[in-house]
C-alpha cells in the first residue's frame, strides 16, 4: 500500500500529490506541472531542487548531476528523491518542461526483438490497455524485473493506437540492464513509465530538419524523421547524419525509415580509419558532424537540429554549430544524458 504526500512548490505555492514509490519529478510531471528536467537519471542536474521543509529518501546519493558542495548545501535531484513526509521545495519550472502527454506508469508485454547491428537491436513492447501516446523524440523509463533495473530509452517508432512501444537497445558489456533484455521471453512483462523528454519534434517550426545520431541515439532521431516524413503538412527538407566507429556499427537505416526514406537525405560516416579499410567501407570517414558544412545546401543556421548519441558527440556538434556557424541554441534540441 502506497502513501501519498503533498509536495508544495515555494513561490508559486502550488502543490501536488506524490506517492512514496514515485519520484518527486515524475509525480509533478504526471500532474501537468513544468518541473525542470532532462535526463531523469541523475546525470544532468537539470532537476536540482532545494528542500525547504520535509524529508526525502535519496535513491542515488552518488548521482553525477550534483556537485559535492551543492549536496552539502541541501540541494537534491527531483528525479532521484521520493518523499518520506509532506515537503516544500524550491525548484525551477517552465512551460517547456510540460509534456504534451502526461506520463503514466503501466505494464507492457515483450513482443519481439530484431538485431540491426552486432550489438544493437529494436525491441518492442505492447501495452494492453492504452494507446502509445507520445511525441516523436521522447523517451520512457523501462523497469525490468524486481530489482532497481530502470533505465531511460527513447522510442524509435511513432505514436499509435495499437499500444506498441519500440526502442533501440545497445548491449553494454558488463552493464546491469541491457543484458537483461536478451533474457526476455514472449509475454514477459516490464513496466513502462512515460513519455518524458523535451527534445521532441516541433512541426510548427518551418525550418528544414537535420537529425544527427550515434549508437542507440538513432532511436529518437528515427522517430522524429518518421513523424516528419509521414506528416503531409510538413514539407521541409529532412536530413539524417549517422555515425559509428566502423561499418558494422551502421544499421540499414533506409529500410528502417520505410516509406519516408525517399524524403530523407541520408549521410552515414565511420570514425575509425582502420575499421573502414578492414571492412571495405567506401563511404565517408571521420566524425559525423564534420559532414554537415559540405552536405547541407543552406547556411547551417537555417536548419532545426535534433540529435542524440554519446556525450562527446553532442558536445562536438553543439560547439561546431554554435561557435563556428552561429546557430542559435534554441534551434538545437537534445536531452542531456551526460
Amino acid at each position: 500500500m502506497t502513501t501519498q504526500f503533498d509536495i508544495t512548490l515555494a513561490g508559486a505555492e502550488t502543490s501536488f500529490k506524490c506517492a512514496d514509490d514515485d519520484t518527486i519529478l515524475r509525480a509533478g510531471l504526471r500532474e501537468g506541472l513544468g518541473l525542470a528536467y532532462e535526463c531523469n537519471t541523475g546525470a544532468c542536474g537539470s532537476c536540482k531542487f532545494e528542500l525547504l521543509e520535509g524529508e526525502v529518501l535519496d535513491l542515488y546519493p552518488e548521482a553525477g548531476g550534483l556537485r559535492a558542495k551543492e549536496r552539502e548545501k541541501g540541494k537534491r535531484l527531483a528525479c532521484q528523491c521520493v518523499p518520506l513526509s509532506p515537503c516544500r521545495i524550491k525548484i525551477h519550472t517552465g512551460d517547456r518542461y510540460k509534456s504534451p502527454f502526461r506520463p503514466a506508469r503501466f505494464r507492457a508485454r515483450f513482443e519481439s526483438y530484431r538485431a540491426i547491428t552486432p550489438d544493437m537491436g529494436v525491441i518492442a513492447f505492447k501495452g494492453e490497455e492504452r494507446a502509445a501516446q507520445f511525441v516523436a523524440g521522447q523517451y520512457a523509463m523501462l523497469t525490468l524485473g524486481a530489482g532497481p533495473h530502470t533505465r531511460a530509452y527513447s522510442m524509435s517508432n511513432t505514436a499509435n493506437d495499437e499500444g506498441l512501444w519500440e526502442f533501440i537497445i545497445r548491449a553494454v558489456p558488463g552493464g546491469a540492464v541491457s543484458p537483461l533484455f536478451s533474457q526476455l521471453n514472449a509475454g514477459d512483462e516490464v513496466e513502462i513509465d512515460g513519455p518524458f523528454g523535451v527534445a521532441y519534434f516541433r512541426p510548427e517550426i518551418a525550418r528544414p530538419v537535420v537529425g544527427i545520431a550515434g549508437g542507440s541515439g538513432l532511436a529518437p532521431v528515427l522517430s522524429i524523421l518518421r513523424a516528419a516524413g509521414g506528416d503531409t503538412g510538413f514539407s521541409q527538407a529532412l536530413s539524417l547524419f549517422y555515425g559509428g566507429r566502423g561499418p558494422s556499427d551502421i544499421p540499414d537505416i533506409p529500410s528502417m525509415l520505410g516509406d519516408v526514406a525517399c524524403r530523407v537525405s541520408y549521410h552515414p560516416a565511420v570514425s575509425v580509419t582502420e575499421l573502414a579499410q578492414e571492412q571495405g567501407w567506401t563511404g565517408e570517414v571521420g566524425f559525423v558532424h564534420e559532414q554537415l558544412p559540405s552536405k547541407l545546401e543552406l547556411p547551417l543556421a537555417a536548419y532545426e537540429y535534433y540529435m542524440a548519441g554519446p556525450p562527446v558527440m553532442i558536445e562536438a556538434v553543439v560547439r561546431m554549430l554554435v561557435a563556428d556557424h552561429k546557430v542559435p541554441m534554441d534551434q538545437i534540441h537534445f536531452d542531456r544524458f551526460f
